[in-house]
């Protein structure tokens, strides 16, 4: 099987990033959603494919300087197999060749396997914002360089 390769989408990919996002997440965002963040000055849209085969997403927005990974999830069936990180790895350059020095993300106190795939890239917990998400687990608020 050949390694996942991430290509940038635009609104044309909404129902794609949607139906991705929904096997990924309990709660999650709708096509309208995507086509409204992808239409946006600053949003780059990625989605890992293995073999053609889509295997999860991203979604970053750049900004002065700074990025933001608004939302990064990989499909159940390929989770533990590298795609998360290779994902994370290529945001990190769309976000650079956007001119971000700067990425920022949230996740759940609750998501230790996001967080430790985070920490081993870098990031760094700057924050927590207390009840955050629906089921009141905290968002961790994490940073990194990216210069």
């Amino acid at each position: 099987m050949s390694a996942p390769d991430g290509f940038e989408a635009g609104p044309e990919a909404a129902a794609l990033f949607a139906a991705l996002h929904a096997e990924c997440f309990p709660d999650p965002w709708g096509e309208e959603d995507f086509a409204r963040l992808l239409a946006s000055s600053g949003v780059k849209g990625l989605i890992a494919r293995t073999e053609d085969i889509p295997q999860g997403l991203s979604l970053i927005r750049t900004v002065a300087g700074e990025c933001e990974l608004l939302t990064i999830g990989v499909l159940p069936d390929a989770r533990r197999s590298g795609v998360g990180g290779r994902l994370l790895s290529k945001s990190e350059a769309a976000a650079r060749r956007s001119g971000a020095r700067r990425l920022f993300l949230e996740v759940s106190e609750r998501n230790t396997a996001a967080s430790a795939l985070y920490e081993s890239a870098g990031y760094r917990q700057i924050g927590l914002r207390k009840s955050y998400y629906r089921d009141g687990a905290a968002a961790r608020v994490l940073a990194r360089d990216l210069v």
